[in-house]
């Protein structure tokens, strides 16, 4: 049976410590085909070096500007040209099951664009003590709707179309508000496939005034359904 190509999308910005973990664990995966997109979201450290590093096993996509997370990803949702699409944030990774299990799970439910897994959180080990005192970091696996366990069919994509560049956060729950109110069916598996990285640098912590950005997520996703009702 021949396997569809599942594009890996990893945006990138200043995260040199992290990104090698993360695409070593795309590269890892038991599944095949997949093409690996890189999306260096005009970095200043040494991420691009790390990047370049890969050579043609990646496709590198270099940003002039800073525009965030959704605006890389869309680059990358661009750039890819496979069935389905995979995020994965550079500094979080994958176990090596992940896109096989969910292919799967996709394979056998066609009525389903997207589906989702548990992730499990951890605090990086280069948080000093005090640093890791002052985190929340989740004790036990949970289910998790975020695009780093997501696999989506990429015709999900052209029906809803792309991230919301506007929003620093909450770009994923922006979409996936918005691809539920469109009739887009998703599932959950219960595996962990995604381990996501506690650390000093997280876009949440250092940059709290964007939390504002959640609450008029939530306003325009009310908005919307009440239109839908009327």
């Amino acid at each position: 049976m021949t396997h569809p190509l599942i594009g890996v999308i990893i945006p990138a910005y200043n995260v040199e410590r992290y990104v090698r973990q993360a695409i070593d664990s795309a590269f890892a995966q038991t599944y095949r085909p997949i093409e690996v997109i890189c999306v260096n979201d005009a970095s200043t450290d040494g991420t691009r070096a790390v990047l370049s590093s890969y050579g043609g096993a990646i496709r590198l996509v270099d940003r002039d500007q800073n525009g965030g997370i959704g605006a890389a990803r869309n680059e990358g949702i661009l750039a890819a040209t496979g069935e389905y699409l995979a995020f994965l944030d550079a500094d979080d990774f994958w176990p090596a099951e992940k896109l096989a299990a969910q292919e799967a799970f996709l394979r056998e439910r066609p009525d389903v664009a997207i589906v989702f897994s548990h992730m499990r959180c951890f605090l990086s080990p280069d948080l000093s003590e005090e640093q890791s005192r002052a985190r929340f970091c989740p004790p036990v696996p949970m289910a998790a709707e975020v695009a780093g366990t997501s696999l989506i069919r990429a015709s999900a994509f052209e029906a809803i179309g792309s991230f919301d560049p506007r929003w620093k956060v909450g770009e994923f729950i922006d979409w996936l508000s918005r691809a539920r109110s469109a009739g887009i069916v998703d599932g959950m598996l219960p595996d962990v496939f995604l381990e996501r990285r506690i650390h000093a640098t997280n876009t949440g912590i250092t940059d709290r005034s964007s939390r504002a950005d959640y609450l008029k997520i939530v306003k325009e996703a009310l908005d919307r359904k009440r239109n839908v009702q009327v």
